[in-house]
């Protein structure tokens, strides 16, 4: 099965064939990873998950849905959710943030107002991860830090895509990602491995290379 030498031999392929291109692009691209599945029915098996990685690919600005204004997020109190009902706020607050926290008394009151919004951009708080049950210091910077190593695993169809790292990572980094959720799709699926059909990885524009299987 697919180990960790053979996603550091297809990014080292990766970043060969693109250093080989005569314009090189002029910002820094992300890498994906793409695992492509066979019988698999998205009507009875859905992934839908977080996976902690241990190489942060970006910095993310988080805000928080929270009683009283903390001095270490930037807050928005159930006195202000009233503002956002202003759709051009709404919008601008989406924008905005990568991702929310949401103290646990105030979840009814953030699914209510923020939910059909903020659900859909995959930035709504969960039990999976967001939901913090004290406003203490040391519960949000804990419940932050783990949001800045997270990606979200989610199936619309028989493909998991999600960003690994960025060109400018190191190899090693990029392949721990990797491995770390490519193991964790197999998790949440009735045959594990045995409905693996192909596994890639590619820059954000640029051609996806093949990654070797055993």
């Amino acid at each position: 099965m697919t180990t960790k030498e053979n996603f550091v031999k297809a990014i080292q392929e990766l970043k060969k064939l693109e250093a080989e291109k005569k314009e090189q692009r002029k910002f820094t691209q992300s890498i994906d990873l793409i695992i492509n599945l066979k019988d698999y029915d998205i009507k009875k098996t859905t992934i839908n998950t977080f996976v902690l990685l241990p190489h942060k690919i970006k910095e993310k600005k988080i805000a928080g849905f929270l009683e009283k204004k903390s001095n270490i997020i930037d807050t928005i109190t159930k006195a202000e959710f009233e503002d956002f009902k202003d759709k051009k706020k709404m919008k601008k607050l989406i924008k905005e943030y990568d991702f929310f926290i949401g103290a646990a008394k105030l979840m009814p009151a953030i699914a209510a107002t923020f939910g059909r919004y903020l659900g859909p951009a995959g930035k709504m708080p969960s039990p999976q991860l967001g939901v913090v049950m004290a406003e203490d210091e040391n519960s949000i910077k804990s419940l932050m830090k783990k949001i800045e190593s997270a990606v979200k695993l989610r199936t619309k169809e028989p493909t998991v895509k999600v960003v690994i790292g960025k060109q400018t990572d190191k190899d090693e980094d990029i392949a721990e990602n990797a491995i770390i959720v490519f193991n964790e799709v197999f998790k949440n699926l009735p045959k594990a491995r045995e409905q693996l059909k192909s596994v890639l990885i590619k820059y954000t524009m640029s051609k996806p290379v093949k990654v070797a299987l055993q």
